[in-house]
């Protein structure tokens, strides 16, 4: 349509209309200028004055002196002149320098000295910056009044500087000509441009006119508004030309955000104004505007072969975005449950799996989670699955100053509470919102109420539950999250605490297996060191921390107050194990009672270990495994002649630590591990001065993963540096210097220190190869018994020595040997060239002899037979006097000894 001039002869121009607009337009523009001009004049003096006046106010209020000035008896004859010389020089119209009630000390006329200030003091006085504008001795005036505060803050006086108004004015005057120049070329300009800009519109609209321009309008803004697809157009300077429906709707533009800068626009997200303010090119680039996931292609315009601004396409892909947003939380509920799975169970102990589960949930889905167990879980035990006796386990969250019960507290949770209703059902309880949880409340108010004020506010309580029986319950905890836990949330709390369940119950069942594996052990162990006198013992023994083992030791008394001592290892560990060195450590002592060499005492361990295995492949029983192997190093030391005999098979060499200071690892001949056979094994024999630490031990003390064996030897080497220590401090020196923190192998540790059976309570006779000295070595053991004060005792020696002498020169051979041992007992030896050995028997009433050794197990405690190489030695050992079972006591009531020919025997 055209517009019509003001006769409404004919339609002007197109030309003409412009020339007609460009007239408006620029005196519209000059009165705009003129208009703009005087505000921005008026506004700019009077931020210019308040500046100032606040900038001078305020350096003169904080400088150095002002304080001391106030305080002199004339305050306005010091300030006056520096006031004056300020204001000059900093171009304000007055300075004034009052106190708190408003007089003042200084003005640019003296006579208003002494006055009362023209303004408001009041906001200043509570220690602020005031500016204002007010009708003042010089005129309208725009002054600033700044506080002067002493040291503690308090307000001693004020300061107010600034300018009147005509001295901040005037710049309209000074511009107004070159406005009105300007305005008047530009209406020349317009009139010449208005020339040329008919000549180009002819061209550039190839003759058409203003009605086919309309309708080509019009079909470009219906295309441009009716498809779904946003389009915008922006200029070089980031100034938005066009904006269809479309892009108004999915940027929330305003109505007016066409001929805005991008910077601008209210509503506009941050990211999508900076990707139109960079104008580079976008090809489907996914951005996040508000609550829709937008897709952009970008691209700068050149209509004259410059870039001069860019034309946007935008698409909706919020189905997109929700899409992806289900598969990204899908992601990291698969990462998380993966995570439970590797980091969850990596091992056997109920509380580190406890802590393992606690961990991997926080921060990722809970803020704070706690794992309550019940208090048979922990013990290997199963549970009852009730509600009471929950032992808080674990604790984790992503604070530590949290409210919640700390670990190891013993928790009865009420019926109310969302805990028990869960343990009751095995079923996840919900809580969204803890404050408005009467039941969860009721448990313990205090905490409860401590625990919303800290800012926890959701809840998930799961059971743990496998092979269904429930373990204990798992609560999750959600703070920083504003939004409560929903039905998903407790969907992935079952997945997870399943999970989790399976590890807590095999570490559970470990631990029972475990517990009874140690008590069998112990069980098995030796639980005291029996009494003797030849060796002083400390020992020392810790189970691996993956399970019992087969490490054990022993001492066991022997005849003529010698001793053994025993150390073994069965490979493995576990209840076989543990069971195998039970059974070994039984056949030790069995074989020790015989008296046995130690290389026999091996050799015939070795063929049992050799039946067992064999036992074990072909009999009914499947399980038994047999043994996979074990070592042992037996020792029998006599503190008589101070000798040790020693035989190892398989076994770590003793540590010899002499009581002059050396130390050495003892050679012994290697004999193989028991169960190869095959091979025989050989002793070796020692001399050990009395005070010498005979050191035994099992791998598990020197080996480890951190060093060789030949270190912890050379470490045990030097533990053991020490001699004059007692074996209980060697003992604990060599543990701090090589037991591990987690062993992997069982330890045991055996420390012998030997002492001596001196000559005064040692005696020995050579005996006649004769019946007739049997009356003669009576009366010289009695004399002996005499001598060491047990008179008491010589009437059951003298039976014992008559009837083992007898049979030594009736049944045995020369040499007959005759020795006393007092020591904790009374021995009696008897040794001949013979290996024949007598027997017990119970005599008829008819026989006439058969009753001698009868007599002897009768008078003495014990008695038996070993084995020398140049023949036997028959023993037997009376309690000392004052001892419990003497035995002379039991004898009396067995026959009537005074019908008894002593010589006869």
């Amino acid at each position: 349509m055209s517009v019509r001039s003001l006769t409404r002869k004919r339609p002007r121009s197109v030309a003409g209309q412009v020339f007609v607009l460009q007239v408006a337009v620029v005196l519209l523009l000059a009165a705009g200028a003129v208009l703009a001009l005087v505000l921005q004049s008026r506004h700019d003096g009077d931020r210019e004055a308040r500046n100032r006046s606040v900038a001078v106010a305020e350096t003169f209020a904080h400088s150095i002196g002002l304080q001391e000035a106030l305080k002199a008896p004339d305050p306005s004859k010091i300030l006056q002149p520096l006031t004056e010389e300020t204001r000059r020089r900093a171009g304000v119209d007055f300075i004034v320098v009052m106190d708190t009630r408003g007089i003042r000390y200084t003005h640019p006329q003296p006579d208003r000295i002494g006055q009362r200030f023209v303004g408001t003091i009041e906001p200043s006085l509570a220690g602020r910056v005031h500016t204002e504008s007010v009708e003042g001795p010089l005129g309208r005036e725009i002054q600033a009044i700044v506080p002067v505060t002493a040291t503690g803050g308090e307000v001693v006086a004020l300061v107010s500087a600034g300018l009147t108004v005509q001295n901040v004015t005037g710049v309209v005057e000074r511009q107004l000509p070159v406005i009105l120049g300007v305005s008047a070329a530009g209406l020349a300009v317009a009139t010449i441009g208005t020339a040329l800009v008919t000549r180009r519109l002819r061209r550039q609209t190839h003759g058409l006119g203003t009605l086919e321009m309309t309708r080509m309008y019009e079909h470009h803004d219906a295309v441009l508004h009716a498809v779904r697809e946003g389009v915008l157009i922006t200029d070089g300077d980031g100034r938005l030309l066009l904006a269809n429906d479309e892009a108004k709707r999915l940027l929330d533009l305003p109505p007016d955000a066409e001929g805005r800068h991008i910077g601008q626009l209210p509503r506009l997200d941050q990211q999508m104004a900076g990707l139109l303010l960079s104008g580079r090119e976008a090809t489907d680039e996914v951005l996040a505007a508000g609550n829709r996931l937008l897709v952009v292609n970008q691209r700068p315009t050149k209509p004259h072969g410059q870039p001069e601004g860019t034309a946007v396409t935008i698409r909706d892909s919020t189905e997109m975005r929700v899409l992806t947003s289900r598969a990204d939380a899908a992601r990291r509920r698969l990462k998380l449950l993966y995570d439970a799975g590797v980091g969850i169970g990596t091992t056997l102990d109920v509380v580190r799996t406890a802590e393992e589960l606690a961990d991997v949930a926080v921060p990722r889905f809970a803020d704070f989670v706690t794992v309550d167990l019940a208090d048979q879980v922990l013990h290997g035990d199963e549970p009852t699955g009730t509600s009471a006796d929950m032992r808080r386990t674990a604790v984790s969250g992503i604070r530590d100053d949290q409210p919640l019960y700390p670990r190891g507290k013993l928790i009865d949770f009420l019926p109310s509470t969302p805990q028990a209703r869960g343990l009751d059902t095995g079923q996840a309880e919900l809580v969204p919102d803890l404050a408005d949880a009467p039941g969860w409340f009721a448990q313990d108010p205090p905490v409860a109420r401590s625990i919303i004020e800290y800012g926890i506010h959701s809840l998930i309580t799961a059971p743990l539950k496998a092979r269904g029986v429930i373990l204990g319950v798992v609560n999750f905890w959600r703070m920083e999250k504003p939004e409560p836990f929903d039905d998903d949330d407790v969907s992935l709390a079952e997945e997870l605490v399943a999970r989790a369940a399976v590890s807590i119950d095999n570490a559970r069942r470990y631990t029972r297996e475990h517990t009874v594996a140690v008590a069998l052990q112990r069980s098995l162990l030796p639980r005291g060191i029996p009494e003797q006198s030849a060796v002083e013992v400390a020992h020392y023994y810790l189970p691996a921390q993956s399970g019992v083992g087969g490490d054990w030791f022993d001492v066991i008394p022997l005849s003529g107050s010698r001793v053994a001592l025993v150390v073994g290892d069965v490979v493995g560990h576990g209840l076989h194990a543990a069971a195998t060195m039970g059974r070994l450590r039984t056949a030790v002592h069995n074989f020790s009672s015989l008296d046995l060499p130690p290389d026999e005492l091996l050799s015939r361990l070795d063929d049992l270990v050799q039946r067992i295995d064999h036992n074990g492949e072909d009999g009914a029983d499947a399980d038994d495994d047999g043994m996979l192997g074990a070592t042992c190093l037996y020792a029998v030391y006599d503190p008589v002649s101070q000798r040790c005999v020693m035989a190892r098979a398989g076994h770590p060499p003793p540590v010899l630590v002499r009581p002059d200071g050396p130390v050495e690892i003892l050679q012994l001949p290697i004999g193989p591990p028991l169960g190869l056979g095959g091979m025989p094994f050989e002793t070796a024999e020692f001399h050990l001065s009395e005070g010498s630490q005979l050191v035994l031990y099992t791998d598990g003390l020197i080996e480890d993963r951190t060093r060789d064996i030949d270190e912890g030897l050379e470490l045990l080497r030097t533990a053991l540096s020490h001699p004059d220590r007692p074996p209980q401090a060697s003992c604990r020196a060599i543990l701090d210097v090589l037991l591990p923190a987690r062993p992997r192998d069982d330890v045991a540790l055996l420390i012998a220190r030997t002492r001596t059976l001196g000559a005064d309570r040692v005696a020995e006779w050579d005996v006649p190869f004769e019946p007739s000295a049997v009356g003669a070595m009576r009366a010289v053991v009695v004399k002996k018994l005499d001598e060491w004060g047990l008179s008491a005792l010589a009437f059951g020696t003298e039976l014992i020595l008559s009837e083992l002498i007898t049979n030594a020169i009736r049944y045995g051979s020369a040499p007959v040997r005759m020795r006393l041992l007092r020591d904790r007992t009374l021995t009696c030896e008897v040794s001949d060239g013979s290996s024949t050995s007598p027997h017990l028997r119970y005599a008829a009433t008819t026989d006439e002899g058969g009753r001698g050794l009868f007599l002897v197990a009768q008078l003495s405690q014990r008695w038996g037979t070993r084995y020398t190489p140049a023949g036997k030695v028959i023993w037997a050992e009376q309690a000392l006097p004052g001892a419990s079972g003497d035995p002379e006591q039991e004898l009396l009531g067995f026959f009537d000894i005074d019908n008894i020919d002593i010589d006869t025997l």
